[in-house]
């Protein structure tokens, strides 16, 4: 009985190593996905309408920093002859509007960050799909992105980058 389950260990282990050696070959590949994505032609549209966003804050921002100055030139001009009372208040009022563009823009930021997440999710969604489809047909079970890793060696023959482009019709 004892040789028996020996037996069975060792036939398990091997057959476990077996299978960690015949993963650990399975090929890999790389991609540069930034280079796909700068080429493709969503980017141009997806660029625009990011633009037009920020704009938006840009426009308000800069009436925000407007009026800050304006009331800033003001309460230089007549600090002279304001009471303490005034001062304080006008004071007061400068502070609130510098907080309030600080706040401003620090909110704009996090909207713009989240909105180039949302309009770029679909265009990366659609590169990894093709990234997906090409490592499939080719045989691959790794593809690293090369724009994000360091590479030390590379060669041209793992490079998928060209067959996703041409898989997504870009040339």
């Amino acid at each position: 009985m004892k040789k028996l389950f020996k037996v069975a260990l060792l036939a398990a282990c091997i057959s476990f190593t077996a299978s960690f050696v015949a993963k650990a070959q399975s090929k890999q590949g790389y991609v540069y996905f930034s280079a796909i994505i700068d080429v493709m032609p969503e980017k141009a549209t997806l660029q625009k309408t990011l633009q037009d966003y920020q704009k938006t804050f840009a426009d308000q921002y800069q009436l925000m920093q407007t009026e800050y100055q304006t009331k800033g030139a003001d309460y230089e001009k007549n600090r002279a002859t304001m009471t303490d009372a005034v001062r304080a208040v006008k004071e007061s009022e400068l502070t609130d509007i510098q907080g309030r563009i600080q706040k401003f823009s620090a909110d704009a930021q996090q909207k713009m960050e989240a909105k180039q997440s949302e309009l770029a999710k679909p265009l990366f969604d659609k590169v990894k799909l093709a990234v997906n489809a090409v490592a499939k047909e080719k045989g691959y079970g790794f593809v690293l992105d090369a724009t994000s890793q360091i590479l030390v060696v590379a060669p041209d023959a793992d490079d998928l980058t060209p067959a996703v482009k041409l898989k997504l019709g870009i040339k």
